[in-house]
C-alpha cells in the first residue's frame, strides 16, 4: 500500500485555504492524502472557510480525515507536512503597513520597504511558534513555509531555529513564470529550464531556455521593453485593467535598467520608488482591495457552499499559485529531484555576496531537503542593490532579536525606498505605535 500523508494549513483563516484545498484535491494521484487539518488561532475567521473546506474534501474524498482547530497539539499531532502561510496582524495591519509609508512619502507595499520591515518584526514570533509546536508534536514534519515578507521570516528562521525542517519558499517567480511562458508559446512553466537569482521579491531571471535548449531571454526582453509582462496587443486589450495589470505594464521600465535579465516586478519599488508614489492612493490601497475584492468572494462563496451542502456552480478554483507547494512536497515525499526556486542559505552559491545571505536561487529537490545551484559572481549593479538590501533584512532580525530600536532605525535608513535617516525615524515612531501590540518592546 503507498504511504499516504496527512498535511495541517497553518493560517486556516487565509482566502487562499480553499484553493489550497482544492489543489491538494486535484493532485491525489501525485501526492495521496489521509488527513488534511486547518489551523489557526483565530478560529471566527477559521470558521468562514472551515465547513466549505471539509464539504470540498468530502465531495473529492471523503475517505480523507478532516479537522479545522485551534489547538497546537491537535494540529500538529501526527503530520507529515505542514504549509504554513500566516498573516499575524491580519489584513488590518496590512492596510497600517501600506498607509503609514504612504503618508511620509515613502512606498506603501506590504512585503517591500517599510511595510515590509513592519510586517516582518510582526511575523518573526508567529513563525517561530509555529515551527515549536511542529518540532514537539511532529518532529519528522516538512514545514513549507511561505508566510510574508519571506526574506525576513528566512533570516530569522537561519538564525534563532538553524536545525529545524522550514523550507522557505515564494509564488511569485511562478507568476512571472506562468506570464513568461505564455509570452514565449510554451504550454507550461514546466516546460522551460530558467535560471534566476536575488533575494525573495529581488531577483532577476538570466537565462530561459526551452526543452530543446534554445535561450529565449534575449527575445523575451525585446517582448518586456514593449508590453511588460502582457501578452501583446491582444493582451492589452483584454487584461483586467487592475493593479497587477499596471505592475506587470510597468516592466516595461524595469528591464532597461538591466536589459541582460528580466527582473521581478518587485523591483519597481525600489528602483522606482518616486513613481509608485505619486501612481498610489494614500485612502485606498491594495489591502482596500483585498478586503473588498478577495476577501468578500472567498468568504461568500464559502457560505454559499455551507448552505447548499455542495460545491456545485461555485466559484471556487484551484490557484494557480499553489501549485508550486504540492511540487514540493511531492519531491521531499518521492525524491523526484525537482528543480524548483527556494529561499537558502547562499554557502557561496552567489560567490560574490555574503554566504550567509537567504538568496532564492534555484536548487534540486529530494527526500533529504535541497541542494542549491551554482549562480558564479553577479555583476556590480545586482550586487549592490542586493547587498543594500540584504542589510536591511539582516539589520530587521537583529532588531527584533535584541529589541533595538537604533537596528531598525538603521534598517529603514538603508532601505532604497526611503529617501533619509529623518524620514526613517519618523515612519519608525508611527510603526512602532501601530504595531505596539505586535512587536517587541524596542529600546
Amino acid at each position: 500500500m503507498d504511504k499516504k500523508f496527512s498535511v495541517v494549513i497553518a493560517g486556516g483563516g487565509s482566502t487562499y485555504t480553499p484553493e489550497i484545498i482544492l489543489m491538494l484535491l486535484d493532485n491525489l494521484n501525485r501526492l495521496p492524502l489521509r488527513k488534511i487539518k486547518l489551523y489557526d488561532n483565530d478560529e471566527e475567521r477559521q470558521n468562514k472557510v472551515a465547513k466549505a473546506c471539509e464539504i470540498l474534501i468530502k465531495e473529492k474524498d471523503p475517505s480523507i480525515e478532516y479537522v479545522a482547530t485551534t489547538d497546537p497539539e491537535e494540529a500538529y499531532t501526527d503530520v507529515d507536512f505542514c504549509l504554513a502561510h500566516i498573516r499575524v496582524g491580519k489584513l488590518k495591519m496590512r492596510e497600517l503597513d501600506e498607509k503609514i509609508p504612504l503618508k511620509h512619502g515613502c512606498v506603501g507595499q506590504e512585503t517591500c520597504g517599510p511595510g515590509g520591515i513592519a510586517y516582518g518584526m510582526r511575523s518573526i514570533a508567529g513563525v517561530l511558534e509555529n515551527i515549536d509546536y511542529m518540532e514537539k508534536y511532529s518532529p519528522n514534519c516538512w514545514m513549507l513555509n511561505y508566510s510574508n515578507p519571506a526574506s525576513i521570516v528566512a533570516e530569522a528562521t537561519r538564525i534563532l531555529r538553524p536545525n529545524s525542517r522550514i523550507i522557505n519558499i515564494c509564488d511569485m517567480p511562478i507568476g512571472m513564470e506562468h506570464s513568461i511562458a505564455k509570452i514565449a508559446g510554451i504550454p507550461s512553466r514546466k516546460d522551460m529550464d530558467i535560471r534566476y537569482y536575488g533575494l525573495n521579491h529581488f531577483g532577476w531571471y538570466t537565462s530561459i531556455k526551452d526543452k530543446q535548449g534554445n535561450e529565449l531571454l534575449p527575445k523575451l526582453v525585446e517582448h518586456i521593453k514593449e508590453y511588460g509582462f502582457i501578452n501583446g496587443e491582444e493582451g492589452m486589450k483584454t487584461a483586467k485593467k487592475d493593479s497587477w495589470f499596471e505592475t506587470n505594464l510597468f516592466t516595461r521600465e524595469i528591464v532597461k535598467t538591466d536589459p541582460t535579465t528580466i527582473p521581478s516586478s518587485y523591483l519597481k519599488y525600489y528602483l522606482f520608488p518616486d513613481y509608485v508614489v505619486s501612481h498610489s492612493n494614500k485612502e485606498y490601497t491594495r489591502a482596500n482591495e483585498v478586503i473588498d475584492g478577495r476577501e468578500k468572494e472567498v468568504f461568500s462563496a464559502c457560505a454559499e457552499i455551507e448552505k447548499n451542502g455542495n460545491s456545485e456552480g461555485s466559484p471556487l478554483q484551484v490557484g494557480i499559485h499553489a501549485e508550486f507547494i504540492v511540487d514540493l512536497a511531492t519531491a521531499l515525499a518521492y525524491n523526484t529531484h525537482e528543480r524548483m526556486l527556494l529561499i537558502v542559505e547562499n554557502k557561496g552559491a552567489i560567490e560574490n555576496i555574503p554566504y550567509d545571505a537567504m538568496v532564492e536561487i534555484p536548487c534540486i529537490v529530494g527526500k533529504d531537503g535541497y541542494e542549491p545551484l551554482s549562480v558564479g559572481k553577479i555583476p556590480t549593479f545586482q550586487k549592490g542593490l542586493i547587498e543594500q538590501q540584504l542589510a536591511v533584512e539582516k539589520l530587521v532580525v537583529e532588531a527584533w532579536i535584541e529589541h533595538s530600536y537604533q537596528k531598525l532605525w538603521q534598517a529603514l535608513t538603508l532601505s532604497k525606498t526611503v529617501p533619509s535617516a529623518t524620514v526613517a525615524k519618523e515612519l519608525l515612531d508611527d510603526l512602532m505605535e501601530a504595531n505596539k501590540e505586535y512587536w517587541p518592546e524596542l529600546k
